[in-house]
């Protein structure tokens, strides 16, 4: 399973750039950790252990060579809500079902499924994720007390509005110079941790200048062990399982999403090409194991990713190093983390949400004004003002909606005449006046599928004594076909038998064809009415129209019309035209 492959022609250069890079990323990922770990309502060690547990075996059974796993900003308000509604214990058990059905999706091979969700989909609930992110730390920002967190958002704003007399200047001074650090490393020095070094300055100027006037991690959630927890399997049975089945399904969908999104930058700044299915696979085991030592679901961290490339990685062991560093640090340093303002924390995850919004691609989406502008903004309030699982079922089917409508749009069937100044056939050589009444050629093109099957349908000649005889099909263009458009071919074909006429095809492309064979329908309509070319079987046409019926006929729609007029010529030229072959496009 571990990638051995990774590490050929692994020498001393490449362990101290992967020491260096995963000593910045383990730095990087230790405010990061606690402070999601208190953002999805848990305590923050739980956040360390996350880090620990995930961040090395993400990067050990991982299939991306740069990936750094760990607690994200992504899951906060899906944790917060299973925790709230379900306990800690059921969340731990959400998080290992997650791990589960990752790996099986992993097996499967489904990573490349993951890629197929739309755009405006997840990039809506990414901005609504952070609108909830920003938003959930201004309590903490401003110092309130008596504030009671909330699942739904409107009710979190509320407590904010209750609560404002309750502002603390000590905590906006706090949190604002730990802002300032913060945005001025992003600014000047990107490669310094700018959230660890703001994390320390604010928490020594609250601890020197005014000591006790702010809430800290201590204060809120007791001291924070210098060791990792005892192993500890959670109680599962089965009306657990059915239970938390929806909840730990929308953890692995998010899990994969994000995980592989990471992958994917990760690809774009490395130049590597990660195994999405391996990767699941990676994601599943670290979500599997996490829980046994009271970790949280976890997955690829983008940010901390990029950090691991940009600071010179060369292998996974640099995400194992990030892991290792952190449980050192957890050694070590344990004890001062507890006087850590909660205050200060906050702004750390307003930046957080600040990069992940989206708000580019969200502008740039909502400025075409189109579907795909719907299908966002639904996402977003639905995330923002519902939850995220309805956001996202809401989303796709909006999407798939929209993509059926699309499709069917592309479908276009138009009645064509050979043009006498070319080898082609076209609609412009259609009208009331020129026309044939007893063979129509239509072209096909599009997939023809229930999303379409309205336009086939309803342009399709029906039965009748007024009705083409003969109807040729030209199907070079229908790339694929489904039950629904085979239907109506069969529907097509019945009316045509009624009325004593027949149904020709000419370039059908493999999948249609496949799919007639299968259905029955290519032996009912007959091997001998397929043609390679629309030539052939308009000569078939001509050699099926009734004689009689050309006569006094003024359409001439064909180059053998003006001879077939007649009668008897049209005796003699239909018994000559048939041995020609018209030249006519496929």
């Amino acid at each position: 399973m571990i990638g051995w492959s990774r590490f050929r022609d692994y020498g001393m250069s490449s362990l101290r750039k992967d020491l260096v890079s995963g000593i910045i990323v383990g730095v990087i990922a230790i405010p990061l950790g606690m402070a999601f770990a208190i953002a999805s309502g848990v305590k923050p060690e739980y956040g360390i252990y996350t880090t620990i547990v995930a961040g090395i075996l993400i990067s050990l059974f991982g299939g991306s060579k740069f990936q750094i796993g760990g607690p994200t900003g992504a899951f906060i308000p899906i944790l917060f809500a299973i925790g709230a509604q379900y306990g800690y214990e059921n969340l731990l058990i959400a998080g290992m079902m997650a791990g589960i059905m990752l790996v099986l999706m992993g097996a499967l091979r489904l990573g490349v499924l993951i890629k197929f969700i739309p755009k405006p989909v997840t990039i809506g609930f990414t901005a609504g994720i952070a609108v909830i992110i920003f938003t959930g730390q201004i309590a903490s920002f401003l110092g309130l007390k008596g504030i009671e967190r909330h699942e739904k958002f409107l009710d979190n704003m509320r407590e904010i509005g209750i609560h404002i007399s309750t502002i603390n200047p000590y905590s906006i001074l706090t949190a604002a110079v730990c802002l300032a650090i913060v945005l001025l490393a992003l600014r000047f020095a990107p490669k310094v941790p700018g959230s660890l070094i703001g994390l320390i300055a604010a928490s020594i100027m609250a601890a020197l200048f005014f000591s006790g006037q702010v809430a800290t991690i201590g204060s809120a959630y007791g001291d924070i062990p210098s060791t990792l927890p005892s192993f500890h399997f959670p109680v599962i049975t089965w009306e657990r399982i059915r239970l938390l089945i929806r909840p730990a399904f929308l953890i692995a969908m998010l899990g994969a999403i994000e995980s592989l999104l990471s992958a994917v930058v990760a690809d774009g700044m490395s130049g590597s090409r990660h195994d999405s299915n391996r990767e699941l696979i990676g994601q599943g085991i670290a979500n599997i194991a996490a829980p046994l030592l009271g970790g949280i679901p976890a997955t690829g961290a983008i940010a901390r990713t990029a950090a691991n490339i940009k600071s010179g990685a060369v292998s996974p062991l640099s995400g194992v190093i990030h892991g290792v560093v952190v449980f050192l640090i957890l050694l070590l340093f344990a004890p001062y983390a507890s006087s850590i303002p909660l205050a200060a924390m906050s702004p750390i995850l307003m930046v957080v949400a600040w990069n992940m919004s989206e708000r580019k691609a969200f502008l740039h989406l909502l400025k075409t004004r189109t579907g795909d502008s719907l299908v966002l903004v639904i996402t977003f309030l639905l995330t923002v003002f519902a939850d995220l699982t309805m956001a996202v079922e809401v989303g796709l089917v909006l999407a798939v909606i929209l993509f059926v409508k699309r499709m069917g749009e592309v479908h276009l069937v138009s009645k064509v005449l050979p043009d006498p100044e070319s080898v082609k056939v076209g609609p412009h050589m259609v009208s009331k006046e020129h026309d044939c009444p007893q063979i129509g050629i239509y072209n096909v093109e599009g997939p023809l599928f229930f999303g379409a099957a309205y336009r086939f349908e309803n342009t399709m000649p029906g039965a009748g004594p007024d009705q083409p005889r003969v109807v040729l099909l030209r199907m070079s263009k229908v790339p694929f076909m489904d039950t629904t458009g085979e239907s109506n071919l069969a529907g097509l074909v019945k009316h045509l038998e009624s009325s004593g006429g027949k149904l020709l095809i000419s370039s059908i492309q493999p999948q249609p064809l496949e799919l007639l064979r299968k259905t029955g329908l290519y032996e009912r309509i007959g091997a001998a009415r397929f043609y390679d070319h629309t030539g052939e079987a308009i000569n078939e046409a001509l050699r099926t129209i009734s004689g009689e019926q050309c006569i006094g006929c003024r359409h001439a729609a064909f180059r053998e019309c003006a001879a077939l007029s007649g009668y008897e010529e049209a005796q003699n030229l239909l018994g000559f035209k048939a041995r020609s072959k018209p030249e006519i496009a496929r």
